[in-house]
């Protein structure tokens, strides 16, 4: 982008659509890294992972027991049980392994080596434990009793070939895909890649996100209110929201209606922030400062060479557009990028309501399009559902409404949550979608087919 002034684009209405094809068009996929497993958690990964060894690496008993051979317990029972010469333990990480000969059995510990020579492995509780007596409830721990990896046990029940043996393999073989390119990292996932010897990955880095609200009016939760003041909101729920995509969120307090003062935080931000969000301040008030500070926050001294001139600018660091929007809430936005590093920038409406719909609509796409996420995994989901209503409910022409729902996936059925005003963030709590009103419908009478968005 080319000039360094704000564009107000607010000449024409914007369709919702437009808007964000807008914001995607200018948002690329963040550069992969090297990160540490835990440090991926949350990452998309972006190249096939394969699987270098079997996992597991060795056939293994699933359970606690005694590691036998078939023939020697066939048949065995309570009355007749067989009996057999204890030849020593085998416990998880056992290096060296006993060999079971005929008559023989080894106490084995779940996950342990099946030794050679055994077939199968009998829980414990099919087993006297080599007390001598009835039926085992566990093993003796070995430090408390070790004359138990000797001597005798009584085995109740025959086991097959392989009985309670996991074998080599059989999770994922050496060679087999682990997890594709594109895979969100989750626990199962990085539990994946620790159990196949993976201390590091090459992923996308979950996106910085910084969040600034404006407003003199605004004052941080646990502090007194005074006249005229209300709780900070904004930047909670975004930050909050921004972490729900999947971001690294910064919430930044909320800054006065002082254009310098929000210009110098707006600076001093871009060194962390990835993508830039503000909220309020971007309608036509006359205390309205996010058009006024951006209208002098670039060009921004570039880097250029020692030698350079001391008013050196990079002439493209900053463009901010701002439109109004065929919808409600959420009319007045901005977009552009800022910045040496072309940091993108929305600014998003101050009302709660709005700044939060605003948020889902076009912030969550542009988080999950810059951790290179597919198309399909950008926006939310949405369903079709029947509207359950008493009456009909109105929406303004030529806008596109979207209304907070309560959807009953059972039924197929969504319920209005609250009234339509922007303001109204206690309802806001209540709702898990958002009802879509298109353009060209002013009245939605109950049983009508919307749109639903789905929130959770």
């Amino acid at each position: 982008m080319s000039s360094s002034a704000p564009q107000d684009a607010g000449h024409r209405l914007w369709s919702v659509d437009e808007h964000l094809a807008d914001v995607l068009g200018a948002v690329r996929p963040l550069e992969p890294i090297e990160l540490q497993l835990l440090d991926a958690q949350g990452c998309v990964l972006v190249e096939d992972v394969t699987v270098p060894v079997a996992l597991p690496p060795f056939d293994n008993s699933s359970m606690d027991g005694y590691a036998v051979r078939t023939a020697d317990v066939q048949g065995a029972s309570e009355e007749f049980p067989a009996v057999l010469t204890v030849v020593g333990d085998v416990a998880a990480g056992s290096g060296e392994l006993p060999t079971v000969g005929p008559g023989e059995a080894a106490r084995i510990m779940t996950g342990a080596p099946l030794p050679p020579g055994a077939e199968a492995v009998v829980p414990v509780e099919w087993t006297d434990g080599g007390t001598g007596g009835g039926a085992a409830a566990g093993m003796t721990p070995a430090s408390a009793a070790p004359e138990h990896s000797g001597g005798e046990v009584r085995v109740h029940r025959a086991a097959g070939a392989r009985a309670h043996v996991r074998a080599r393999g059989s999770d994922v073989q050496a060679g087999d895909l682990a997890l594709a390119a594109g895979t969100v990292l989750g626990p199962p996932q990085i539990a994946l890649l620790a159990a196949i010897g993976r201390g590091t990955v090459r992923v996308r880095p979950r996106p910085r996100v910084v969040v600034l609200s404006t407003g003199s009016e605004l004052v941080q939760p646990g502090e007194p209110l005074t006249a005229g003041t209300i709780y900070d909101s904004n930047s909670f729920a975004l930050a909050a929201a921004a972490r729900d995509a999947g971001a690294i969120a910064y919430r930044v307090g909320a800054v006065a209606d002082d254009a310098d003062t929000l210009r110098s935080t707006i600076e001093d931000q871009l060194i962390r922030a990835d993508l830039l969000v503000t909220t309020g301040g971007v309608s036509v008030g006359a205390y309205d400062v996010v058009k006024e500070a951006l209208s002098s926050v670039g060009p921004l001294p570039s880097s250029g060479s020692a030698d350079s001139d001391e008013d050196a600018v990079d002439v493209d660091a900053t463009r901010i557009d701002f439109r109004k929007l065929a919808m409600q809430p959420g009319k007045p936005q901005g977009f552009g990028t800022i910045g040496p590093d072309h940091t993108p920038l929305l600014a998003l409406p101050g009302n709660p309501v709005s700044s939060y719909v605003s948020f889902e609509l076009f912030v969550r796409p542009a988080i999950r399009a810059l951790m290179g996420l597919p198309e399909s995994e950008v926006r939310r989901p949405s369903v079709r559902a029947v509207l359950k209503a008493d009456k009909a409910l109105g929406s303004p022409a030529g806008r596109r409404q979207f209304l907070r729902g309560a959807y009953d996936a059972e039924s197929g059925t969504v319920s209005a949550v609250g009234g339509s005003g922007s303001h109204l963030i206690a309802a806001l709590a209540h709702a898990d979608s958002l009802m879509v009103v298109p353009e060209d419908v002013t009245s939605v009478e109950p049983g009508t087919e919307l749109e639903v968005v789905l929130l959770g």
